[in-house]
């Protein structure tokens, strides 16, 4: 079928004059089911394209705060200036990296400041840090999987358009009892424009599905480091607390 629709666009374009391809004559002419066809294909375009601004914007704003936080944390830290380091993360909210420290900071500091609180103060701090990880991992993610079910189906809505473009290029032959390029150029343009879109909807959600997946992968990496580094700098402080006891 791909191929005899292929043999038609060139017969197709190879009418000079004989048949006008401009896109408002062209939608004129399209049926219902076929315009339907094309909105929904739009709207998941501005849909695609608006999720991809946003998580570029979010994945680099992350980046470039945390590339900042992280040297000006660690020179807290090996202060031993824990307050200047939260109020540090708290500058920093669009940071991956800060949000996780801070919520590992924040609980570690309670249990030194009160002795009310019960459980084993390296076990909470590792908690709270497992627990702000997966609500980064989640913000992150946001919109992302939408992308995948807009590459996945862009196609299908694409090859529905198709179908009904075939079945109007039938009905065309049966209506002008002829089997002419006029009586089916209609049909054909409908699936020819649909099949089109719907790859042009499809390709660039999937291409930035897998780039924004390995980005947050990347990110899931950075703050499982930034975890495991805390953890070993709150045994370390426990450890020099206890000796000097």
């Amino acid at each position: 079928m791909i191929l005899q629709m292929q043999v038609w666009a060139l017969l197709l374009l190879q009418e000079g004059g004989a048949i006008s391809f401009d896109l408002r004559s062209m939608w004129n002419q399209m049926g219902f089911l076929a315009k339907a066809v094309v909105v929904v294909l739009f709207i998941m375009s501005a849909w695609s394209i608006g999720v991809m601004i946003d998580r570029l914007l979010a994945f680099n704003a992350a980046r470039g705060q945390s590339r900042q936080f992280a040297p000006a944390v660690a020179g807290a830290l090996r202060e031993g200036k824990l307050d200047e380091a939260i109020k540090i993360a708290d500058r920093y909210k669009k940071s991956h990296l800060a949000k996780v420290v801070v919520a590992g900071l924040q609980e570690f500091r309670a249990h030194q400041i009160s002795s009310e609180i019960p459980g084993e103060v390296i076990e909470a701090s590792r908690r709270a840090l497992e627990r702000a990880e997966a609500i980064v991992h989640a913000e992150l993610k946001r919109g992302v999987s939408s992308l995948a079910t807009i590459g996945s189906t862009g196609p299908f809505v694409g090859l529905f358009g198709t179908v009904v473009g075939i079945i109007n290029a039938f009905k065309g032959i049966s209506t002008e009892k002829s089997t002419g390029l006029g009586a089916v150029a209609g049909g054909i343009s409908e699936a020819l424009v649909t099949t089109a879109l719907g790859l042009f909807v499809a390709i660039p959600a999937v291409m930035m599905f897998n780039y924004f997946t390995n980005r947050v992968e990347s990110f899931d990496v950075e703050m499982g480091n930034s975890s495991s580094e805390l953890i070993d700098y709150f045994l370390k402080r426990s450890q020099k607390a206890g000796a000097g006891k």
